[in-house]
């Protein structure tokens, strides 16, 4: 099934990508940023949060948006 991933790491991107029906959030973001930690991201789905368990459905729109900046000092 065909899903919209927007990765908002740096520039940002958006792709149509093809995932295996029942594929979870969690199972996806580790696929598309696998040194990375769910921690450091949020993850939403059809701009919502969403849960590690969330299954995907098809035309779902999934953004993982970092939640610290390399590089940023501390206020």
């Amino acid at each position: 099934m065909k899903v919209t991933f927007i990765n908002n790491n740096g520039g940002g991107f958006a792709n149509v990508i093809e995932i295996a029906s029942g594929t979870t959030v969690s199972q996806l973001f580790s696929k598309q940023l696998p040194d990375a930690s769910p921690a450091d991201y949020l993850i939403r789905v059809n701009r919502l949060p969403s849960t590690a368990d969330q299954v995907l459905a098809s035309n779902d729109r999934i953004s993982m948006t970092p939640v610290k900046i390399e590089g940023a000092s501390a206020l």
